[in-house]
C-alpha cells in the first residue's frame, strides 16, 4: 500500500496542517485499500495561494520568455510519456477505468500539449495593430498577459485530461496555479506534482492539492485567486459562477453534457455501432462528452436498437486491469447507486429495457458495477433523456426526419457534444451545422486539440484547447504612444 502523508505545496512537499486528514483510497473493483493520502485542508489552501500570490507577485515567472514556459511543459510531457505505462495503471486501479481507456489516453495527452505549445509558438503575445484610420498619430499594441493565480478544479473522472487542459495554458501565459484534486485521485495526481516538480517550475509556482467540496469552495472564494477554471457538474458549476460573479474572479466553466448521436438513414449500422462504442461508452460512461441519446429514424428504429443491445452485450464488464475488459466498476458507491437508481427511473418511466437492468453483474458484487443498460421507445421528456447519469446507460430515442432528429438533439439543457452517422459526408456536415453544441464528431472522428473545446448553455463558459483555450488565462492590455 502507498502512503503519501505530504501535500505539495508551491514545489515542497510539506506537512499538512493536519496530519489527521488521511484518506484510505479504495478500489472500486474490489474494495481493497490502495493507498494512504494526505488530503488539504483550509489552511493549506491559504499556505498554496500565498505561495502561488508571491511567485507571481514578486517571483520571475510571468517575466520569463514564452520560449522558456513552453521548454517547461516539454520536459514535463516527455517526463509524463516515459512513464505513461505508470500513470495508466494507477488511474486504472484508483478510478476503475479499463485499461484500454487509460491506455489509449496517454498519447491523446501529448496531442493536448502540442496543440496548447502550437498556439503559445503562434500567440501574439505583444503586437502592433494596423490602424483602422491610416491618418492617426500613434501606434496601438496590444499585449496578452498572465491573468495571476488560478483555482484549477478538477474533477475525478479523467484526471490527468482535465489536468492537462488547465495547467499547461496556465503556464505557458506565465500563471501560478493551484489545482484542487478530486480525493479519488490522490495517488495519480501526487505522481503529476512529481513530474511538473522535475520538469523544473520555479518556487510556488503550483501546487497539487487533494480535498473535499468545502476546500475547494474555500480556494474558488479565496482573495487571493485571479480566476477560476473548473471542470465538473453544471450544479457545481453553477455555485462557482456566483462566487465569481460576487468576486468578479475570471472565470471558465466545462460543464455537464447529453449529447446525442444522429443515425440517419442512410447510416452504416456496423460502423456506427464500432464507434458509439467508444463515443457512447468510453469510460465507464463516465465521460461529459459521451453520446448517450442515440436518435434512429423510425424506418430503421427496431434495426438500429437491435443493434444498440449487440453491441452493448459484446462488451465485457470486470476487473479494470484485464486486457479483455471493456466496461470497469463505477468509481465509488455512491455513483453506482446513482446510476443504478437510474435505470430503476427509466424503467418506471415506461421505457423499453432491451439490456442490462439495475442489477449487478454476477461474480461482480463486491466491486462498484453496473450492467450496462439499453433503453428503447424513449421519448426526449424522460429524465433518463434529459439528466446525465454518468454511466454506461443508453437511451435510443425515435425521430421522424432529419428536422425532427435536429430538433430532439437541441432539445436539451446541455450543449457539449454530440455525433452524426451517414454515408453522406456533405449531408453530415450540413447537419452538424445546425447542432446547438460546442463539438461535433462526424462518423466517429476523434475530438480535436487544435479547435475550442466547450460547451453552449448548461455545459458551461469559456473554452479550452488550442489557441482558444490558450486565451482564456490573458489578460489584454492595450498601450497606446505617440509616433
Amino acid at each position: 500500500m502507498t502512503v503519501h502523508d505530504k501535500l505539495f505545496i508551491g514545489g515542497s512537499w510539506v506537512a499538512p496542517s493536519d496530519p489527521e486528514l488521511l484518506l484510505d483510497i479504495l478500489s472500486p473493483h474490489d474494495q481493497s485499500v490502495l493507498g494512504r493520502v494526505a488530503q488539504a485542508a483550509p489552511a493549506d489552501v491559504d499556505a498554496a495561494v500565498s505561495a502561488a500570490r508571491k511567485a507571481f507577485d514578486r517571483g520571475p515567472w510571468p517575466h520569463t520568455t514564452p520560449a522558456e514556459r513552453q521548454e517547461i511543459v516539454r520536459r514535463y510531457d516527455a517526463l509524463r510519456a516515459a512513464r505513461a505505462d505508470d500513470i495508466a495503471a494507477v488511474i486504472s486501479k484508483e478510478n476503475g477505468s479499463a485499461g484500454w481507456f487509460t491506455k489509449a489516453g496517454q498519447p491523446f495527452l501529448t496531442r493536448q500539449v502540442n496543440g496548447y505549445l502550437k498556439a503559445a509558438e503562434e500567440f501574439g503575445w505583444e503586437e502592433v495593430v494596423e490602424p483602422a484610420d491610416p491618418s492617426v498619430g500613434f501606434d496601438t499594441i496590444v499585449r496578452r498577459e498572465a491573468i495571476g493565480v488560478v483555482a484549477a478544479v478538477i474533477p475525478w473522472n479523467s484526471p490527468f485530461s482535465a489536468a492537462t487542459a488547465k495547467l499547461v495554458p496556465a503556464l505557458l501565459a506565465g500563471n501560478t496555479v493551484v489545482l484542487k484534486v478530486s480525493p479519488e485521485n490522490s495517488l495519480s495526481m501526487t505522481l503529476m506534482a512529481e513530474l511538473w516538480h522535475e520538469a523544473g517550475l520555479p518556487q510556488g509556482v503550483l501546487s497539487v492539492l487533494p480535498a473535499d467540496r468545502e476546500t475547494s469552495e474555500y480556494l474558488v472564494s479565496h482573495p487571493g485567486v485571479d480566476k477560476i477554471s473548473f471542470t465538473g457538474s453544471t450544479r457545481a458549476g453553477r455555485r462557482i459562477a456566483s462566487i465569481a460573479g460576487e468576486h468578479l474572479k475570471r472565470v471558465g466553466l466545462e460543464l455537464g453534457g447529453k449529447s446525442a448521436a444522429l443515425v440517419l438513414e442512410d447510416a452504416d449500422l456496423e460502423a456506427a455501432m464500432q464507434g458509439l462504442r467508444f463515443a457512447a461508452l468510453g469510460n465507464n460512461g463516465e465521460a461529459c462528452i459521451l453520446q448517450t441519446r442515440i436518435l434512429a429514424p423510425r424506418s430503421r428504429y427496431e434495426e438500429v436498437v437491435t443493434a444498440v443491445k449487440d453491441m452493448v452485450e459484446s462488451l465485457k464488464v470486470g476487473d479494470p486491469s484485464a486486457p479483455d475488459t471493456f466496461i470497469g466498476p463505477m468509481i465509488r458507491r455512491d455513483q453506482q447507486q446513482r446510476v443504478i437508481d437510474y435505470i430503476t427511473i427509466g424503467i418506471k418511466e415506461g421505457a423499453r429495457l432491451v439490456t442490462g437492468g439495475p442489477g449487478i453483474p454476477e461474480g461482480l458484487e463486491q466491486g462498484n458495477y453496473v450492467t450496462p443498460t439499453v433503453f428503447a421507445d424513449v421519448d426526449n421528456s424522460m429524465r433518463i433523456a434529459r439528466e446525465e447519469i454518468f454511466g454506461p446507460v443508453l437511451a435510443v430515442i425515435a425521430y421522424d426526419d432529419e428536422d425532427d432528429a435536429v430538433r430532439i438533439a437541441n432539445d436539451s439543457e446541455y450543449g457539449l457534444s454530440g455525433g452524426i452517422w451517414t454515408k453522406d459526408p456533405d449531408r453530415a456536415l450540413a447537419v452538424a451545422r445546425r447542432l446547438r453544441t460546442g463539438t461535433v464528431s462526424l462518423n466517429g472522428a476523434p475530438m480535436s486539440f487544435d479547435g475550442p473545446f466547450g460547451g453552449y448553455k448548461s455545459s458551461g463558459i469559456g473554452r479550452e484547447y488550442g489557441k482558444v483555450g490558450l486565451t482564456g488565462y490573458v489578460e489584454h492590455k492595450t498601450i497606446t504612444r505617440n509616433r
